[in-house]
C-alpha cells in the first residue's frame, strides 16, 4: 500500500544509494533532485486524495455486497438543508451531514431539524478555512474540539465522524486526529455539484458511478443539489439501492457514549 511511511523509507533509500554511488562511481548527483520531486509528487497527490489512505486511514467506501450505499451533505447547515431534509423523509432515506461549526453557530434551528429528522451529524471543522491545509494540528485539533462542543451541546453526544475540508490529508491532520480519536470519512463518488453548473451533467456523474456500498459526496448549499437530489433518489429507488447513513453502511458508532 502506498502510504507516506513507505514511500518516504523507499525515497530516503534510493537517495542514499544514490549519494553512495555518485561518491564511488561516476553517476550524476541529478538523480537526487528527481528522487526528491519523486517523494514531493506523492505528497501532494496523497494530501489532495482522501481515498488513497496515504496519510490516514479513511472509510471511503462500504461493503459492496449489499445493496446500500450511503448519501453525504458537506458545509451545513444551510437554508437549503430544509428543501434536502423534505425530499429524503419524501423518499425514506437518510443521509449523513458533515457540519461545519460556524455554520451551526448560525443555523442552529435547522442543525437540531436534521438531528430531529433521524440523520447522522458529523465534524466537518469549524471554519472550512481555505489554509485547513496548512494548519499546526494543535490548530486542527482546536477547530475538531470546538465544533464537538457544537454538536454535543444539541445533539447531546460528541461525534466520531470526521471529514477534513477539501478532504485534505496530511501529517498535522494525522496528528490531531490521533488526539481527538476521530474516523476520517471520505468517499468514492465526488459529484463535483459546486463546481459542475448542468444538474442533467451532476445526475449523469453520479449515476455513472454509483455501486453498491458507494459514499456519495454532496452539499447541501445550492438549490441546484436539491433539484438534483430529487430526481437521484427516485433513481436510487429504482435502481432498488437503500439509502442508509455513513454509520449503517460501515458498521461504525457515530458517536461516543
Amino acid at each position: 500500500m502506498l502510504t507516506f511511511k513507505n514511500i518516504s523509507i523507499a525515497s530516503a533509500t534510493a537517495l542514499l544509494f544514490v549519494l553512495v554511488a555518485a561518491t564511488l562511481f561516476d553517476i550524476s548527483y541529478s538523480w537526487c533532485v528527481l528522487i526528491i520531486l519523486f517523494w514531493l509528487s506523492f505528497l501532494v497527490w496523497g494530501s489532495s486524495t482522501i481515498q488513497s489512505g496515504f496519510f490516514i486511514k479513511s472509510f471511503s467506501k462500504g461493503p459492496q455486497n449489499l445493496n446500500k450505499i450511503a448519501l453525504t451533505f458537506d458545509d451545513g447547515p444551510h437554508p437549503i438543508t430544509l428543501s434536502v431534509l423534505e425530499l429524503l423523509e419524501k423518499h425514506g432515506a437518510k443521509a449523513t451531514f458533515f457540519c461545519i461549526g460556524r455554520q451551526i453557530e448560525k443555523y442552529p434551528h435547522i442543525f437540531q431539524k436534521i438531528i430531529d429528522n433521524g440523520h447522522t451529524v458529523a465534524n466537518h471543522s469549524y471554519s472550512h478555512s481555505n489554509n485547513f491545509g496548512f494548519f499546526s494540528s494543535k490548530r486542527v485539533k482546536n477547530e475538531l474540539d470546538k465544533t464537538d462542543a457544537l454538536i454535543k451541546k444539541q445533539a447531546g453526544k460528541k461525534p466520531t465522524f470526521f471529514r477534513p475540508p477539501f478532504g485534505v490529508t496530511n501529517l498535522h491532520i494525522k496528528k490531531a486526529l490521533q488526539k481527538t480519536k476521530h474516523h476520517a470519512i471520505g468517499w468514492n463518488v465526488r459529484s463535483l455539484d459546486t463546481a459542475i453548473e448542468s444538474e442533467k451533467a451532476i445526475l449523469k456523474r453520479i449515476k455513472a458511478r454509483l455501486k453498491p456500498g458507494s459514499i456519495v459526496l454532496l452539499h447541501d448549499t445550492s438549490k441546484k443539489t436539491a433539484n438534483v437530489l430529487e430526481q437521484l433518489l427516485i433513481y436510487i429507488k429504482n435502481e432498488k439501492f437503500e439509502a442508509v447513513t455513513v454509520n449503517q453502511l460501515i458498521n461504525l458508532e457515530p458517536y461516543e457514549d
